[in-house]
């Protein structure tokens, strides 16, 4: 009996789809975070020594998977790490970040927020730092907030919104970075993905999954160009899967 002819395989969507100039430029981000190494770590925004380098903070609620982005997009596994007990964690912690071993930009990991175990005195004292860290560092070029799209925006996380608003409107860059997607059907991903970018306000807002890597070299690539803003903009590409409403 005669084999029948195989079908061709539909070609998936890679990375070679991409334009090969954005691809370079997914290539030296995800490079450059890759050299992010600890730097020091201060319970007291007065505590941290003033670098002049540009800075870019995560912050976000405990359990916002907040530790795992920073390690995914600096592709480390322990480098920002999780307490156990979240809400736990009241440093700031700093990383720096430079290829050649010369620094360039400052990761700043600020403690989660919101978490109910916390003694109130505990939470009043961090919303004391994070506010004034927000609000007064003067080397703070970008805020990454996380945000469990299960849950979208908490209000705690739109007060926070509201206190870097002056800042923003300044010329503060900021992006929401909307983790766990892969928990997201793709219409679910679409549609927190339309609501959140209005209750943002004008920042950017990605769909963002560590286990299936969405979302992880168009946040390295925007990063990148907000320590480095002389380079100019990223080239024109077509859209993301999270922008033409794509998800797992």
């Amino acid at each position: 009996m005669t084999t029948p002819p195989r079908k061709p395989a539909t070609p998936s969507r890679t990375k070679s789809a991409v334009d090969p100039a954005l691809a370079e430029r997914f290539r030296i981000a995800r490079g450059w975070l890759h050299t992010a190494h600890f730097l020091t770590s201060a319970p007291q925004l007065e505590h941290l020594p003033q670098l002049d380098l540009p800075e870019i903070a995560f912050v976000g609620r405990s359990n916002a998977g907040k530790s795992t982005a920073i390690n995914t997009l600096t592709q480390q596994t322990r480098l920002a790490f999780a307490s156990k007990t979240p809400g736990r964690t009241q440093h700031i912690n700093l990383f720096g970040v430079g290829k050649q071993k010369v620094d360039d930009a400052v990761l700043a990991d600020l403690p989660g927020y919101g978490y109910a175990a916390v003694p109130r005195e505990a939470k009043l004292r961090w919303q004391r730092v994070m506010g004034n860290y927000l609000m007064t560092r003067e080397n703070l070029r970008g805020v990454v907030l996380m945000c469990d799209p299960r849950h979208g925006l908490t209000e705690l996380d739109e007060i926070l919104l509201e206190v870097i608003r002056p800042r923003v409107e300044q010329g503060l860059k900021f992006l929401v970075l909307l983790t766990k997607a892969d928990k997201l059907t793709r219409s679910e991903g679409a549609k927190v993905l339309s609501i959140v970018r209005l209750q943002a306000g004008g920042g950017e807002v990605k769909l963002f999954s560590a286990l299936k890597q969405q979302g992880v070299d168009e946040a390295a690539e925007l990063l990148w160009r907000w320590a480095h803003p002389e380079d100019g903009a990223s080239p024109s590409a077509s859209p993301t899967a999270e922008d033409a409403g794509e998800g797992p």
